[in-house]
């Protein structure tokens, strides 16, 4: 047996003292009050769980992700891997979940509701539902996830209810995903049985969602932050309320994660057992996580930390082994197998040059926001030569591309503003849901050989001046790297940096953004590989517009 002496927190009874865990063969046998809590020793809570994350963004495997994770006191993730599964299919979401056993961490993998996201766009795989049926069955799936598909679920497509009907056979959660949806069609999406929602960014939203019983995700990833937004609700419903990150690069990673939004909730003066309770009992209820929090007979899976204010983790523990102490992880670094789907064949500048039509003046623009999955967009009178339509960086109106990496297809060409780019251009082969390469930049040539570092590394995220080029390899699935996960949030963190100091990115997270602007299920102007998608339609529209359109009018 081990004993532990620390300040213990209840989450049940809203209680703080000093007292001693025993633990005996990875589960707590006994908890002592030994008296009054003592400023100066840490305090003990239970372990942290990431609600909603999709690790592939973390460019890292789940082995990886967990090593890193750890040192922030996170223990267990509902992890979404529909990244994967829309490059490989069923395949790919066992990959993730063999992957995760091979370290202690606390993974629950769900099924990918929707690949491919749309019709309107080319995926390397398909999940349909007796595909949904064979993942539900097995022990390491424990929910459906985000079912992004919300007009199927308002208008009883058949396939998406089949989905439905499959989770609630097995008793397992649906995850929602219903950005805006707000009165009687959130009313109609949520009657499906569909029990959270991650997409909310702005309080009223929230709080509709939450009045209807609704779950609600506060996220702060690396490109969707929604915290400041949303944390006000907890007052009145931490009870329904969770923490997730849906997307974090490594480099964020490394910095901190659940923990630190917690910290802030507290110092935003949230009662620190709700926010401990939106940290980790709320989920580990509603997912049925195996996961102890700190009762007697649990596993013995919690975390020390120095106070309840900073939430610096001093150590974290899982069935009663430390696997972090002091920022410094003990899991092992594992290399993973590559498994892959990528056949893209290199591209040449004059692939990307856009013709105005005879009898059109204007072009519609997307403009990325930062710190969100939205956007916005506008038309524009562009510069045009010989009726080709010519980048404008004096106006922030970059080239954005999206390049089919299953198949031998033209680019689909757009206009964005938002980037900031004053030379070169990135490109990314990690561009939510399907996975073809996005690209944006301020010429053709630069576009092009961004786009063709990814493809020689047949995957990764790449950069390019005037003067130097490079790239970050992502052999598995064009999504993550094999290597130590340190190594990878480094060479992430010069890559991103280049972006800014080189490039003149001003965006928070570049790559992160730009692999969002071909996410179509997030309005309101995205780009597939098929080409340009109004998001408040969901169906295509033309980049150019008429003599009468306003020019710079918002849509």
């Amino acid at each position: 047996m081990e004993t532990i002496q620390s300040n213990i927190v209840n989450i049940f009874d809203n209680t703080i003292y000093f007292g001693e865990l025993v633990i005996n063969q990875g589960r707590i046998f006994q908890i002592k009050r030994l008296g009054e809590s003592r400023p100066d020793t840490p305090f003990l809570v239970p372990g942290f769980v990431d609600a909603h994350v999709h690790i592939e963004s973390s460019m890292l495997t789940p082995s990886q992700f967990g090593r890193l994770a750890v040192t922030h006191g996170t223990i267990a993730t509902v992890s979404d891997p529909h990244e994967i599964a829309n490059v490989l299919g069923v395949e790919g979401v066992k990959y993730m979940i063999e992957d995760g056993k091979r370290i202690p961490f606390k993974f629950c993998f769900g099924a990918p509701s929707c690949v491919p996201a749309t019709t309107f766009e080319t995926a390397g795989a398909i999940i349909d539902s007796q595909g949904i049926n064979e993942l539900l069955q097995l022990s390491d799936v424990g929910y459906l996830a985000e079912m992004m598909n919300f007009p199927g679920a308002i208008h009883g497509d058949e396939e998406v209810l089949k989905k439905i009907d499959f989770a609630e056979r097995y008793n397992k959660p649906v995850d929602g995903h219903a950005p805006g949806l707000r009165g009687e069609e959130a009313v109609k999406y949520f009657q499906r049985n569909i029990t959270t929602d991650h997409e909310c960014f702005e309080y009223e939203e929230a709080k509709e969602k939450l009045e209807l019983g609704v779950k609600i995700l506060i996220r702060e990833g690396s490109a969707a932050k929604n915290f400041d937004d949303l944390i006000p609700l907890a007052g009145s419903y931490a009870n329904q309320m969770m923490f997730c990150s849906d997307d974090k690069h490594p480099d964020d990673l490394v910095a901190g994660h659940i923990n630190k939004l917690v910290s802030r909730a507290v110092k935003g003066g949230l009662n620190v057992f709700k926010a401990l309770r939106m940290a980790s009992l709320n989920p580990v209820r509603h997912y049925n996580l195996d996961m102890g929090l700190v009762r007697e007979g649990e596993p013995a899976d919690f975390v020390l930390v120095n106070n309840l204010e900073d939430f610096q983790v001093v150590s974290t523990y899982i069935d009663g082994v430390k696997v972090a102490e002091k920022g410094i992880s003990l899991l092992p670094n594992l290399e993973s197998p590559v498994i892959n789907n990528f056949k893209a064949q290199k591209i040449k500048p004059q692939d990307l040059i856009v013709r105005m039509p005879e009898g059109t003046t204007n072009i519609k623009v997307i403009k990325a926001l930062n710190g969100q999955l939205v956007t916005r967009s506008f038309v524009h009178l562009p510069i045009m030569v010989n009726r080709i339509v010519e980048i404008d960086d004096t106006l922030d109106i970059l080239k954005l591309v999206v390049y089919n990496r299953y198949e031998n297809k033209p680019p689909a060409v757009a206009f964005i503003q938002g980037f900031g780019l004053t030379e070169g251009a990135i490109a990314s082969s990690v561009a939510h849901d399907s996975h073809n390469i996005i690209a944006v930049g301020v010429d053709d040539v630069a576009i092009a050989d961004a786009i063709n570092l990814v493809i020689r590394e047949n995957g990764g995220v790449s950069a390019v001046s005037n003067q130097k080029m490079g790239v970050l390899p992502l052999p598995i699935a064009g999504l993550m790297s094999n290597k130590d996960a340190y190594q990878v949030a480094e060479d992430y963190t010069q890559i991103d940096k280049f972006s800014k100091e080189v490039l003149g990115s001003r965006l928070k997270s570049p790559f992160m953004s730009l692999s969002f602007m071909a996410l179509l299920v997030i309005p309101s102007l995205k780009l597939s590989d098929q080409g340009l998608f109004d998001g408040n339609t969901f169906s295509f529209t033309d980049m150019f517009e008429y003599p009468e359109t306003t020019l710079k009018k918002e849509i």
